[in-house]
């Protein structure tokens, strides 16, 4: 009997023994295959999932761009991490590919609901974004403050989208009588509607708050301050298996010298007017010269074979012929050059106060920019394509190309056929097909930026004949 209930013991313990060793054999593996901080400075690299869109992330003039974008890329650099971004389709691919593991982190504002607390760990700095009404601010305007203004009112937004459906619920909050007008065309995006509250053509849209805030530095004359929804909290995210890179992303967050970026950032992108200098006077020039600058242009446009109106047309639309400037992008001097873009065609950004050398890196890109478009042989034609990539990037332009071709436009027109789809490079259904490399683009600027620059040369051209 007691050899018996010493066999049975042993049998015991060696079985406890086994399911114990099991388990950390399985403990181990799972530990094994989790991605956390110590795993991702091993590799060396973090790998982010975001949004293209003009707020979050894009790429202008061949820079990666973007508010979420300069914020995590700090990080990046807290941390001496490279950084590999990729950008989803759609919200809910976020999740799918952090979750897939194809990316460590969303930088992207996720909102904070319960169900998204229970798959993943918020992190970083917390944001409050509403819904709100977009409307022209002119000097004679009457500005509605309270949502029963709105009542008898035309309201203009896109079809089957949340601003729609937030729009409809105010209505039945109000008793009826807001007059909701549906944009029904899939080629309407939101910031064209804000676009047209600033030009007059439509007196509301709906818009979300940070988006508001972004247009509203490209359109001073718009109020965005009335509120028809309530504040919703988001933040990044991560796995739930990655704590200790969630409270790295905190600890970040909370660093005094962080304020610093998170400053930087929000002038940048929500502060700083976007229109390319509109209030700055032109310096004074002698009776028929249109700028202090005119014999430099004239010695180095024919060089490409261009008219020096239209370089002089390129300085007054990027710097109004001021050659210490930088715009919000970053782009110095009178010809308006990223520094990078110097760099690679080899001139220090330093340098670029100077007006001749501005001129002389300016044609340089210019010339490479014509060898491009070598294919689109009408002159007048390529001087347009030239042009929208000097604003925006070739890359960009060379995916408007793609969509033209693909939709049956001419891809070597510009007016009416690859305009166009710059125009709707920022619309999700273009900017996500896989034609494109380069993601969104706020199409509208690049669009004008040609048209205007045109048109100021032929002017110049005119006053150069008088």
């Amino acid at each position: 009997m007691i050899l018996r209930n010493k066999y049975i013991y042993n049998y015991l313990i060696i079985n406890i023994l086994s399911f114990f060793l099991i388990a950390c054999s399985g403990n181990h593996g799972r530990d094994s295959s989790a991605i956390d901080l110590p795993q991702i400075r091993e590799k060396g690299e973090l790998t982010v999932v975001t949004l293209n869109s003009s707020i979050s992330y894009f790429i202008y003039r061949n820079q990666e761009m973007g508010y979420e974008y300069d914020l995590i890329a700090d990080f990046a650099r807290s941390q001496g991490l490279k950084l590999n971004i990729k950008v989803a389709e759609n919200i809910s691919r976020l999740e799918e590919m952090l979750q897939s593991k194809e990316a460590d982190i969303v930088a992207y504002p996720v909102q904070m609901d319960n169900s998204m607390k229970q798959k993943v760990l918020f992190c970083g700095l917390e944001q409050q974004n509403h819904l709100v009404i977009v409307q022209r601010a002119n000097r004679k305007d009457t500005i509605a403050t309270d949502v029963t203004q709105l009542i008898h009112r035309e309201v203009w937004v896109q079809n089957n989208t949340r601003y729609q459906d937030r729009l409809k619920s105010l209505n039945t909050e109000l008793g009826g009588g807001i007059e909701i007008r549906n944009i029904v065309l899939d080629t309407v995006t939101t910031e064209d509607l804000i676009d047209m509250v600033a030009n007059g053509k439509i007196q509301y849209t709906v818009s979300e708050s940070n988006l508001a805030r972004l247009s509203k530095t490209y359109h001073s004359n718009i109020d965005i301050n009335l509120r028809i929804s309530f504040p919703q909290r988001t933040s990044w995210v991560v796995r739930k298996e990655s704590p200790q890179l969630a409270s790295a992303v905190n600890d970040w967050a909370l660093n005094i010298s962080v304020n610093t970026t998170i400053r930087a950032a929000t002038k940048r992108y929500f502060e700083m007017s976007k229109n390319e200098h509109p209030d700055l006077d032109i310096p004074p020039v002698k009776k028929g010269d249109i700028s202090p600058y005119d014999d430099l242009f004239k010695k180095y446009a024919p060089q490409m074979g261009w008219e020096w109106q239209t370089l002089a047309s390129i300085a007054y639309q990027e710097s109004r012929f001021k050659t210490h400037l930088e715009s919000w992008a970053g782009a110095k001097g009178l010809m308006g050059i990223m520094p990078r873009t110097a760099r690679n065609f080899g001139f220090s950004p330093d340098s670029l106060g100077n007006p001749e050398i501005s001129i002389r890196a300016s044609v340089k890109i210019l010339q490479y920019l014509q060898k491009i478009y070598s294919d689109v042989e009408n002159p007048d034609e390529k001087k347009k394509f030239v042009l929208a990539a000097y604003n925006a990037g070739n890359g960009h332009i060379d995916d408007a190309r793609k969509l033209a071709e693909k939709y049956g436009a001419d891809a070597d027109i510009w007016d009416g056929n690859v305009a166009e789809y710059v125009r709707l490079k920022s619309e999700p259904e273009y900017y996500n097909d896989k034609l494109c490399r380069n993601g969104y683009l706020r199409g509208s600027e690049t669009f004008n930026y040609v048209s205007e620059v045109i048109n100021r040369s032929e002017t110049y051209k005119g006053l150069a004949n008088r």
